[in-house]
This record gives C-alpha cells, structure tokens and sequence, in this order.
C-alpha cells in the first residue's frame, strides 16, 4: 500500500519508550532523581510478562517493566540486561492501524489498550502503539528514536512507510563520518513537528554503533529527549555518579 497523500500518516508522535529493570521502584527512583519523572501509575502487561510503573516525563511517558513471568520482558532482560525494549509512537486512529497492519500482512498483539509489533515485524524494533492524547503543555519530550541497521536503510525506511503510512518526501537523509552510519529521519509531520525514527545502517564496523550491531544486528538503539534544563540534568547525573556524554559544544546526558 502507498502512503495516503493529502494527510497526515499515522504515528502522531514518539510518546514513550519501555525499558525492562530488575527494580521497577529504584528505577522509578532514579529517573526522578535525573530527570524529574513522576509515577503516574502501576499496569500490568500481560504480552510482555512484566509488570509496569509509569512515568511522566513532560509530554512523553516512561514505562519500567520488571518480568514477572516468561514473556519479551524476562527473555530481553536474560539476554541483554536492563535497557530499552520498545519504542512507543502515539497513533490517532488504532482501529485505522489495524486495518493497515493487516492489509500489509503485518502480526501483531494487543493488550492494555496498546498494540505491539516485535521485532521479526520491524526492522529489529519493537514497537508499542497507544492511541494519541493530548500532549502536556510544557516540559521534555522525547522525539526520537534510532533503529540501528545492519541491513540497508533503504528497505528499513519503505517497510516503515508501507506499515504506518508514512511519507517519504517528509524523510530527511543523514550521514556522519565521525559516528559511521548513513540512513535517513523518517519524519512524520513536519514542519509542525519533528518526530521521527532515525535509520541508522552502520558503514564503519569499529565504530561503537558497528560493535553494537555486531552483537544485536537491526535493533533499538538509543532515544532523544528534549529538555529546557540540560545544565540541571548533567548536574544531577554528575552528582550521581551518572554517566553522560558531552556533544556539540554543550553537554548533554546519553542514556
């Protein structure tokens, strides 16, 4: 199927991520202590195996999901330890989706009000649908995510496109030499706002990003946050012992 010109497609927004922890309460802990994130509620998640809490973090939620039986959450949590499990896009319409999905002869698994597509589906990401509300006024927000490749951009990009009807001619091409990766943005509504997944395919094996495919292949990699208290965020990770990168002339923490 060919993207729906004339509109918008249909991931509104990057409106949360799902890390798996050992420790959902010092987790929650944690992100509050660097970053000012509020629990808003507890959930379970059957698909996952996992028990949540979530965090309100701006506009953006962060959902803490600690296994409590088999499911992706203990069998990531096995393999690779703590971390992200899924990238969250906030749709407008999930029955709208569905029907897409299905026509694309894509599977996927509802639970909790929430749609997810393993990686097997994806380029090697694992994604979790919820549908749009209204964002908070002010504060973070998360607005990226990257899908590291080792297969070709490319291919990645027009899966996405066919799978939420996304619009290539909104796509931005990016390239770093210093980092080894070249893809693109896959923008989803701009100019009005600049939500995206970033394709990241690797072209420099030695790389932290090459070595990072080398082990996990096409996967989740990384998110961005957008926040008006940088200095405050490297302060409290400094005082914390925290680990963070600076980037560009301005410091900036990295997940």
């Amino acid at each position: 199927m060919v993207p729906s010109r004339g509109r918008r497609a249909m991931l509104e927004r990057v409106d949360r991520v799902q890390l798996v922890v050992r420790d959902r309460a010092a987790a929650a802990a944690a992100f509050a202590a660097l970053l000012g994130a509020r629990p808003v509620r507890e959930a379970g998640a059957a698909y996952l195996g996992a028990r949540r809490t979530v965090l309100a973090l701006g506009e953006s939620e962060v959902e803490l999901c600690e296994p409590t039986g088999p499911g992706p959450a203990r069998e990531h949590l096995d393999r690779w330890g703590e971390g992200l499990l899924a990238a969250g896009f906030a749709v407008g319409d999930l029955t709208d989706l569905h029907a897409r999905l299905a026509e694309e002869g894509a599977e996927f698994a509802e639970d909790d009000g929430q749609t997810y597509l393993e990686p097997a589906v994806t380029a090697g990401m694992r994604c979790v649908l919820s549908a749009g509300r209204a964002p908070a006024p002010a504060g973070a927000r998360l607005y990226e995510v990257t899908n590291t490749l080792v297969s070709d951009w490319r291919a990645a990009a027009d899966l996405y496109t066919r799978l939420f009807d996304l619009h290539p001619s909104r796509f931005a091409p990016i390239r770093s030499e210093r980092f080894g990766y070249v893809g693109t943005l896959t923008l989803f509504d701009p100019p009005r706002r600049l939500d995206r997944i970033e394709l990241s395919q690797v072209v420099a094996p030695e790389s932290a990003m090459g070595r990072w495919v080398g082990r996990r292949g096409d996967s989740l990699y990384m998110g961005y946050l957008e926040s008006d208290d940088v200095a405050g965020i490297v302060a409290r990770c400094a005082a914390r012992g925290a680990r963070f990168t600076a980037r560009g002339g301005r410091p900036g923490p990295r997940a």
